[in-house]
């Protein structure tokens, strides 16, 4: 299995693409602006997505991937999320006004995208993946992603500031390898952190702190112009395991 980065900051400016991960060929986990970055063909290759939750830097690109590849394939796009998300994607993105409603067009009988409603702790098995979302605690409803190929496990935290629950669940990860935790504020904001439900460099170590097995950390969703002071926040906080800042491009193998 290859988890390929193809967006992992909280910004578009320059070189940067905002959260997207392709699964192999045909999942994307997350829509985020690095989903721009792929050909038609692959586009078209994309049969399920899994999203985190509603943010722009998220999901925006989910309805130009369905416009783009919709006439090319013979199913509809299947996006697994949590039913608060549906809902608003519903409500204010697929709605007729901002975007077609590609849940119902071009014809009802073959639309372009099937919403699929997933809960923390449920499992979804595509080929032989296992796709699990796990809790988070955010501004707004939100899950992380276990992707486990029976070998090894890729986590993916998504936007969540300190979160129990989330780190009991990595406990029960007997094979996890690859951490993906956000860090989005310097530690001179924790209290807009906690207020948008994000993570700074102490909230981190806390959840660390807690977590019984080693995995490799990478960090990412940092803010735009800040990632150097934040990664040194990150490395004098948490610097006994050994963080990493991910990298566009960059290509996990499990």
């Amino acid at each position: 299995m290859r988890i390929t980065t193809l967006g992992c900051s909280a910004s578009i400016t320059g070189e940067l693409r905002s959260t997207c991960y392709q699964v192999d060929d045909d999942i994307l986990i997350d829509a985020g602006s690095g989903a721009g970055d792929l050909s038609l063909a692959q586009s078209i290759a994309i049969d399920t997505v899994f999203l985190t939750h509603s943010h722009l830097d998220h999901c925006a690109f989910l309805p130009m991937l369905a416009d783009a590849a919709g006439s090319f394939r013979d199913a509809p796009l299947t996006v697994y999320a949590l039913p608060e998300t549906i809902t608003i994607l519903r409500e204010h993105m697929f709605n007729g006004q901002l975007w077609p409603d590609y849940t119902v067009q071009p014809v009802p009988e073959r639309p372009y995208i099937r919403f699929t409603p997933v809960r923390p702790g449920e499992t979804v098995e595509l080929g032989g993946r296992l796709i699990t979302a796990l809790p988070a605690r955010h501004s707004v409803p939100c899950v992380g992603y276990r992707v486990d190929n029976r070998l090894a496990s890729w986590v993916y935290g998504a936007d969540t500031t300190f979160c129990p629950d989330f780190w009991q669940a990595l406990n029960h990860i007997d094979n996890l390898r690859y951490l993906l935790i956000e860090n989005t504020f310097r530690n001179d904001n924790a209290i807009g952190a906690q207020r948008s439900g994000h993570t700074t460099a102490d909230i981190l170590v806390r959840g660390m702190r807690l977590l019984d097995h080693p995995a490799e950390l990478f960090i990412v969703h940092m803010e735009a112009g800040y990632e150097e002071i934040t990664m040194r926040e990150v490395l004098q906080a948490a610097n006994e395991f050994k963080p990493q800042m991910l990298q566009r491009g960059h290509v996990f193998e499990l």
